[in-house]
């Protein structure tokens, strides 16, 4: 399986997946094409959640701001994963959330040699890459040719949630199509609690969003583990008045 990533939107993938099919019969599965444009954090964020829901796969990612420059194009082995995109930091938080503990990941330069053009790397650079990953199979593909060994490649951060005396500080890490703000404060933190206090307003916490009234405000605790601000058949982001990277201050009242 080869998974494709972008935030290229349409008609893009198609031209890596044709070039993914010349090259290998493996099957493609889009995971998104929509992420924000240019957004690495963002893609970052939702990779770690969602990649290790998959099998044993080849992971293609393109978001890729700084196409055309002499950032270097990637693949990092993970466990029985790997990963093909830019040295943008994108690669490495799903990396290490697809990695075994106890196992350190591996990091390759891949040697890129004129590529069709200056703006397309996702076709003409980690397409191929990818389908090469996939037949040679993931555990071996440090034996392909274009590979080598290296120890200098960016990686994205996520801030930690600082404990206060009687709350949490922390901050917007993304915010979703539905408009959850979702916080980098572990869900554990509101637990047995019917009410925090954010950013000094009160807001009742629920377990899922029809537990209050439709239009209505809640702090709750997503799927990804991580405490969200939401409202019931709304935006949270504009209720809470929050957008990726703001910090938030949870009070226990």
């Amino acid at each position: 399986m080869i998974t494709l990533s972008t935030d290229f939107g349409d008609p893009y993938p198609a031209a890596m997946k044709g070039v993914i099919a010349r090259r290998t019969d493996a099957r493609t599965v889009d995971v998104s094409h929509a992420f924000p444009r240019q957004d690495v954090r963002a893609a970052a964020f939702w990779l770690r959640f969602v990649l290790p829901e998959f099998p044993s796969a080849v992971h293609c990612v393109v978001v890729d701001p700084g196409v055309g420059t002499d950032r270097k194009a990637l693949v990092v082995r993970a466990g029985d994963h790997a990963l093909v995109g830019p040295d943008n930091g994108v690669l490495l938080p799903p990396a290490r959330a697809l990695a075994d503990p106890a196992d350190d990941i591996e990091v390759f330069e891949v040697a890129v040699s004129d590529p069709s053009s200056h703006t397309f790397h996702g076709r003409d650079v980690f397409a191929p890459v990818a389908a090469d990953v996939h037949e040679v199979g993931v555990p071996a593909c440090d034996r392909l040719p274009a590979l080598s060994s290296t120890d200098e490649f960016e990686t994205v951060t996520f801030p930690e949630p600082v404990p206060r005396e009687n709350g949490v500080d922390g901050e917007v890490q993304i915010v979703d199509e539905f408009g959850n703000a979702i916080t980098n404060v572990p869900g554990d933190a509101i637990d047995g609690r019917s009410a925090v206090a954010v950013n000094g307003q009160q807001a009742p916490v629920a377990p899922s969003y029809a537990h209050v009234d439709a239009g209505d405000r809640l702090v709750t605790v997503g799927s990804h583990g991580n405490v969200e601000f939401a409202v019931n058949q709304g935006r949270g982001d504009d209720a809470f008045g929050l957008e990726p990277g703001d910090a938030v201050e949870l009070r226990w009242p």
